[in-house]
């Protein structure tokens, strides 16, 4: 750590401000108090103040080695104690000699001089502990400091941590799925499980190239879920449509990477594998005040028996906006009239 009085030109120009009212104070003193001539009022206020100006910056070195984890507090009160008193009486003799051979022969002065010693000792021995303290709330602040900042660190590095492990949650998921779809179709459909191959293989590159960010614009996600639905849609042909509903101030806006895949994957599962009738899934986002709303629905069978999931992928994403954005209740689900509506809002 820098000594803080010398670090830049600021804090020294602080500092210099400081003794310059100290020297304001002292030649006051002597003038007013005192009634010492000006002249002698002013060089004896400069020579001492200096001194004690050139001490008190060499003083954040023992401050620094005498640490309260590194020391009992007795010991560094001890310590401190003594240094304080060969310190102010360093300070005392350069001050006395220096001005007493400017005013050697000036008899009134230097018996001015000698008398004062024991004062200016006690003052000396202020000063000390006066810029040791200082020192000591500086180097407790610039730790406390240190301390938050890599507690922050720590908890952005676990956070990220956490939200990539919930990212590749998502992605073996999906493969899991695809690779079912394509191993049925390889004896029935071959050629369908050949576009659909090049499809996922597709839709993969893309997901692994932007695995890195958190983020993505609503155009490229959307077009990365959509070649989701292309493979879908080789296998359940005219089983389900897809429409949307976007209002163009949306496109350009960021959403976190992979949280439509999931959605379309649970309507694909959940709609159109149980359901006799056509399933549509339309996807909606429009800007709500301080939020994008996006609204996903799809019919189902209401008289079908549901399957059976684990829910990774839409707690996933419960999980993913919970972290990305600090807020509770982002997504939303909802099952009314045979339609099952997914909302999730993103804040701008």
């Amino acid at each position: 750590m820098i000594n803080p009085f010398v670090k830049n030109v600021k804090s020294f120009s602080i500092y210099l401000i400081i003794w310059i009212f100290i020297f304001l104070l002292h030649s006051s003193i002597l003038y007013f108090v005192i009634n010492l001539p000006l002249k002698i009022c002013l060089i004896d206020s400069v020579i001492f103040n200096f001194v004690f100006l050139a001490i008190g910056i060499s003083l954040w070195y023992p401050t620094k080695f005498t640490s309260f984890e590194n020391f009992s507090v007795l010991k560094i009160v001890t310590n401190h104690i003594t240094a304080a008193f060969i310190t102010s009486g360093i300070w005392i003799a350069v001050g006395y000699f220096i001005t007493s051979q400017i005013f050697i022969s000036n008899f009134d002065y230097l018996k001015f001089l000698f008398a004062s010693l024991v004062w200016r000792f006690f003052i000396g021995m202020f000063y000390y502990f006066i810029i040791v303290s200082l020192n000591y709330i500086i180097i407790y602040y610039n730790n406390f400091q240190e301390k938050v900042l890599k507690e922050a660190e720590l908890k952005s590095l676990v956070k990220e941590a956490e939200l990539k492990s919930l990212k590749y949650q998502i992605n073996p998921h999906f493969i899991f799925n695809s690779l079912n779809s394509i191993s049925a179709l390889t004896i029935s459909e071959p050629e369908h499980a050949r576009e659909m191959t090049i499809n996922l293989s597709t839709f993969l590159r893309k997901t692994l190239s932007n695995n890195e960010n958190q983020k993505s614009k609503l155009c490229d996600e959307l077009k990365n879920a959509k070649l989701y639905l292309e493979i879908e849609k080789i296998r359940f042909g005219d089983k389900f449509n897809y429409t949307e509903n976007i209002s163009s101030g949306c496109m350009e806006l960021e959403v976190p990477n992979m949280i439509l895949q999931p959605i379309f994957e649970n309507a694909i599962k959940h709609g159109v594998y149980e359901s006799i009738e056509p399933v549509t899934i339309n996807f909606k986002c429009e800007e709500q005040l301080e939020y994008m709303k996006i609204t996903i629905t799809n019919n189902y069978d209401v008289e079908a028996v549901s399957r059976k999931g684990e829910g990774i992928g839409l707690s996933n994403i419960q999980s993913r906006l919970r972290m990305i954005y600090n807020q509770e209740n982002l997504i939303k689900f909802s099952k009314n009239d045979g339609i099952y509506t997914v909302t999730i809002f993103i804040p701008l």
